[in-house]
């Protein structure tokens, strides 16, 4: 038999209420955290330290879900 399915897939979007909240969160957190390095009560290396790795994880978080997606879209 012949099979009427197509291998086109359809392209999901996310509203702009999900985006919005997406955002919103990622800021959010963001500004926290960075109060919080900067109000600790230690020397400046160690809030440079950990600013620096926080930064850090951020690209990497970026990075690896690109990286996911791309596979996903490709396979």
């Amino acid at each position: 038999m012949l099979s009427l399915m197509s291998d086109t897939s359809v392209k999901q979007q996310s509203t702009a209420a999900f985006y919005g909240q997406a955002v919103a969160s990622f800021a959010i957190a963001m500004v926290a955290t960075s109060v919080g390095i900067f109000r600790l009560d230690t020397d400046a290396w160690v809030r440079a330290f950990l600013a620096i790795a926080v930064l850090y994880l951020v690209t990497s978080a970026f990075t690896l879900a690109k990286v996911i997606r791309d596979r996903q879209e490709a396979g």
